[in-house]
């Protein structure tokens, strides 16, 4: 029997970070409509802090859609949290860094920071009533050591599940595999794959994540994103189909594409 995985759909997000792509609200309502009515699990609607326009645009896209859960994109930050709970989401994606050069290169913080400030976020949400993904940001030049701590954190929190983000692009399947296995073997969250095209391996990275245990994977349509892009919706799920069941029309993703390509055409 094939295994259950589920596609969260990032092209309105992280796509809308490819180099020239500015999606309208109009067009990214649309786009949303063609994802839900195929049965994608979740749609990841942008980012509520970056102005009023993208939180009514959210706003407008939870109203236009009936079956996928709609999510939005957050830093670990109070006042940023605020502004996604007004949104009304179905889940808050909370980007935690977790890397020891973003952590101490980038922030100047260190890992009690972090963990104290993830919790807090993940408290203001959970108290609002919204659920809670966290995304481990640069996962993949990590310390395992402190992701599973942080993870047991998590979950005591009720997090239930994490996203992997290889942020920089630097995952091998080998490597990919080793991840989440060992986040397997030490934890029962469930697991998201967020990898990037940087060395050609978004979709073959994705399908071996996959079958180590992770049960959701983030695509975009055409495998657009920042830099070089994201993992290709029509690629993994064609590519795997013959192991994974994703509950979705399959025979309309090719039309979907079709149909959105005048949208992301004409946003460049």
């Amino acid at each position: 029997m094939k295994e259950n995985k589920y596609i969260v759909d990032t092209t309105l997000r992280d796509g809308e970070q490819s180099p020239g792509i500015a999606l309208n609200t109009r067009d990214k309502v649309k786009i949303a409509k063609l994802l839900d009515e195929i049965g994608v699990y979740e749609i990841e609607a942008g980012v509520p802090c970056l102005s009023t326009a993208e939180a009514d645009g959210i706003s407008e896209i939870i109203e236009n859609t009936k079956h996928a859960k709609i999510s939005v994109w957050s830093r670990m930050n109070v006042n940023d949290i605020k502004y996604s709970i007004g949104c009304k989401p179905h889940i808050v994606h909370i980007g935690t860094p977790v890397s020891y050069i973003q952590i101490y290169s980038k922030l100047k913080k260190n890992k009690a920071w972090v963990q104290k400030n993830i919790l807090e976020c993940v408290d203001i949400a959970k108290r609002n009533g919204v659920d809670v993904t966290v995304g481990l940001e640069d996962a993949s030049r990590s310390d395992i050591g402190f992701i599973l701590s942080l993870i047991k954190e998590l979950k005591k929190a009720g997090v239930n599940t994490i996203r992997i983000a290889d942020t920089v692009g630097i995952l091998t399947p080998s490597r990919t595999k080793e991840i989440v296995k060992t986040i397997k073997e030490h934890s029962d969250v469930e697991i998201e794959m967020h990898v990037h095209n940087d060395l050609g391996m978004a979709v073959a990275n994705s399908i071996i994540g996959a079958k180590a245990g992770a049960a959701y994977v983030d695509c975009t349509l055409f495998g657009i994103g920042e830099r070089t892009g994201n993992c290709n919706f029509y690629d993994f799920v064609h590519a795997s189909e013959s192991i994974f069941n994703f509950a979705m029309n399959k025979r309309q993703i090719r039309k979907i594409e079709e149909e959105s390509y005048e949208e992301l055409k004409g946003a460049m």
